[in-house]
């Protein structure tokens, strides 16, 4: 097994004890190197990268460019004729791909880089927020659970931000997710990184504006997973505009009703919510015992699929925002997403 395929399976399987690990001090032994750029302009920007990307390089690192095709472009142009020594990927930054897409695009480039040079792979990344409160909290989500399924991989990683054009809340990902800080070439510990867990389950707590409303479907105590799933597809298919999407959105949610009635405990409830741009799902069980918010990123056992374990996983790949919520009374798993009118392309999140 490859080394992100198999510190992703250990932390999938191991629960959330394995995120703890998220928590490390910084240190120049760790195998996974995740720094931040906190930069003034995209010139600052350009020179901190260039720089970055020919030092990996030297080094004999597979060096991939994950950003904007401009700022790619760009640091190209900054790079000469060693650019040609570059490659470019920004599934890497959830460019057309969610957060288990990327994941498995990075395991593809470990396995790529072992073959030649160091055997190190070298990111640089420029995570591309928008404009949308949904994907910035995805974007964190992925920053975030990284820390915990790349650790033990030989990958060094450097998100660059700039300060002048990002809002508050986004520069917070940059702050609270990234072990190091990268100043003027140096690497420095991030006195604000957080405990990662901790992240991963305060942006469960985030809400959509459609779910101060009523809810579209209301169930409690739900007898049959047949029954759930027979109320889900007719709700949908009155809330959901585009068919394709709607299959999708159905087959995510199946695999966590699936989940609720084969490893939860009843009564089991449900709740959607749609307001013609945004379908919310929550599915309830009333056990106690699975809080892990790395769930799903990877299949739970890894390379086997025919081991059973990818429910989350793809809900994860086909709804823009899966939440895994726990109390006293149990666990709910919220799943948002933007609609998409039938003469629309579906993007990821």
């Amino acid at each position: 097994m490859d080394p992100v395929a198999e510190a992703s399976a250990s932390q999938a399987e191991q629960g959330s004890g394995a995120a703890a690990r998220g928590t490390r001090a910084p240190s120049s032994g760790s195998a996974f190197v995740h720094g931040a750029a906190l930069v003034h302009s995209p010139g600052e920007a350009v020179g901190v990268a260039a720089a970055y990307v020919d030092e990996g390089l030297r080094a004999g690192d597979l060096a991939v460019l994950a950003c904007a095709p401009e700022t790619a472009a760009a640091v190209r142009r900054a790079l000469g004729m060693r650019a040609r020594e570059v490659e470019e990927d920004a599934r890497i930054c959830l460019v057309g791909a969610r957060a288990p897409d990327a994941m498995a695009v990075i395991r593809q480039r470990v396995e790529q880089a072992a073959t030649r040079g160091s055997g190190r792979l070298r990111i640089l990344a420029e995570p591309l927020f928008g404009s949308d409160p949904r994907r910035w909290r995805e974007v964190r989500r992925y920053e975030a659970a990284a820390n915990a399924l790349v650790d033990g991989a030989p990958v060094t990683c450097l998100c660059v931000y700039d300060r002048e054009h990002l809002p508050a809340e986004v520069l917070g990902t940059a702050r609270h997710t990234h072990p190091e800080l990268w100043m003027g070439g140096v690497r420095v510990a991030n006195s604000e990184y957080r405990d990662q867990t901790a992240v991963l389950r305060d942006l469960g707590a985030a809400r959509e504006p459609v779910e101060a409303g009523e809810p579209v479907l209301v169930l409690d105590g739900v007898p049959a997973l047949a029954v759930l799933r027979g109320e889900l597809r007719h709700t949908f298919h009155a809330v959901v505009p585009d068919a394709d999407q709607r299959a999708d959105l159905h087959l995510g949610v199946s695999e966590v009703a699936a989940n609720a009635f084969r490893h939860g405990r009843r009564p089991i409830s449900a709740r959607v919510w749609a307001d013609g741009s945004t379908v919310v799902c929550t599915i309830s069980d009333s056990g106690t015992t699975f809080s892990d918010p790395l769930a799903g990123f990877v299949p739970a056992h890894g390379d086997d699929l025919a081991a059973g374990g990818m429910g989350l996983w793809l809900a994860r790949k086909l709804w823009d925002s899966v939440d895994l919520v726990a109390g006293p009374q149990g666990l709910t798993v919220r799943l948002a997403t933007g609609l998409v009118r039938p003469d629309e392309g579906r993007g990821a999140a």
